[in-house]
């Protein structure tokens, strides 16, 4: 891509963002930055919510316990269906090993690992990071004496085909964003998108999201805060819908930063209508909030989680509380569950029943959490 090219990209790009999002953005990083103990909704974000019995109350409370605390929403005691419906899945082509296989309508592609469906009752009363912890949350840590000195990327190159992220960028059909300003701006360039402030802190493990939640206690006198249980993240994500989405059947672009590359070859057809920008979004950015106003359950980085990957990697622990989850999915020293999807991975990942374990110590530029908080 030419410096030319480059040009035009942007001032499609600040045509289209800027004048509509500027103040709202701006809004929000002073919001994000102000301590307060009680955070109303702004007018812009929903105003109801809904139970899981449908019935629908006034708006979450929201909380911040320090000015460089998550900005929290308390949640709700239900109950929900934990795991997917058997015919939940429209993958074509998977990963087998080190294969790729294709379903067929005689043999569908049905991951057992999300399975069989259970009823979970939601006993232990929690609030939820609105959003995953972002760069600059992080780094308050780091200056603080926190989260071990480290550092994460404060960088990432692009994934995805070149001229999928360029589509992606110009294409009218879609709502663009701030950030696609400088996504531009590093296409076809050597140099990395910029990745600190408001984005989602990347390249951390568990053991490092864990120094981050015990730097927290720490600094304000408890051990309440930690990272969700996969039940609880569940809870969250499905915010009292039954949906492979919060959102319904299929997110828009402007609900999930997913790959559109992947999931097209996923269920090997053509899906103009999806997008593939490459890289993770601010939190802030996209249409993203579930109906109880939590933020990116839905792609953009994947999130890891307090519970263990069981041994029986082939069913879902059937376990009826979340006290139980909290009890019995954590040990030390195993193999964690991480959440969500991310920018790179397609639709299919993205599903708030998707699980997949990995390695305790393992850091990936794909990979970031967000933090609970037990509430008495």
């Amino acid at each position: 891509m030419n410096g030319c090219h480059i040009s035009r990209v942007k001032r499609i790009l600040l045509s289209v963002a800027v004048v509509a999002l500027a103040g709202s953005y701006w809004q929000s990083q002073a919001r994000a930055d102000a301590p307060k103990v009680f955070v109303p909704p702004t007018a812009n974000e929903t105003t109801s919510y809904q139970l899981t019995d449908g019935r629908t109350v006034a708006p979450l409370e929201r909380f911040r316990d320090c000015a460089k605390c998550p900005e929290m929403i308390v949640l709700p005691l239900g109950e929900f269906m934990m795991g997917a419906p058997d015919d939940e899945f429209r993958t074509i082509a998977y990963f087998t090993g080190d294969r790729v296989q294709f379903a067929t309508p005689e043999k569908p592609y049905v991951p057992e690992n999300e399975g069989p469906q259970n009823r979970v009752v939601v006993d232990v009363r929690i609030a939820m990071g609105k959003n995953e912890v972002t760069f600059d949350k992080w780094i308050a840590c780091v200056n603080d004496g926190g989260c071990g000195g480290y550092t994460p990327p404060d960088t990432i190159g692009p994934n995805g085909m070149p001229e999928a992220i360029e589509r992606a960028l110009t294409d009218p059909r879609f709502i663009h964003t701030l950030s696609e300003i400088d996504i531009a701006a590093v296409s076809g360039n050597p140099e990395n998108l910029l990745i600190t402030g408001r984005y989602p802190v990347i390249g951390v493990s568990y053991l490092d999201a864990v120094a981050y939640t015990q730097w927290l206690n720490q600094k304000l006198g408890t051990n309440a805060y930690r990272l969700p249980t996969e039940a609880e993240w569940e809870y969250a994500a499905r915010a009292g819908t039954t949906s492979r989405f919060a959102q319904g059947f299929e997110p828009t672009p402007e609900q999930a930063n997913i790959s559109g590359e992947v999931t097209e070859r996923g269920l090997q057809q053509k899906r103009l209508d999806l997008r593939t920008l490459g890289h993770p979004v601010p939190v802030d950015e996209l249409d993203a909030a579930n109906p109880w106003g939590l933020r990116h359950m839905s792609g953009n980085v994947s999130e890891i989680t307090l519970s263990c990957y069981p041994a029986d990697t082939k069913h879902l622990p059937a376990w009826g509380t979340t006290r139980d989850w909290l009890e019995k999915s954590v040990d030390d020293g195993c193999d964690r569950v991480r959440r969500g999807g991310e920018f790179l991975s397609g639709m299919f990942r993205a599903r708030v029943a998707w699980r997949m374990g990995i390695a305790e110590t393992l850091r990936l530029q794909s990979l970031g959490f967000r933090i609970v908080k037990e509430i008495e």
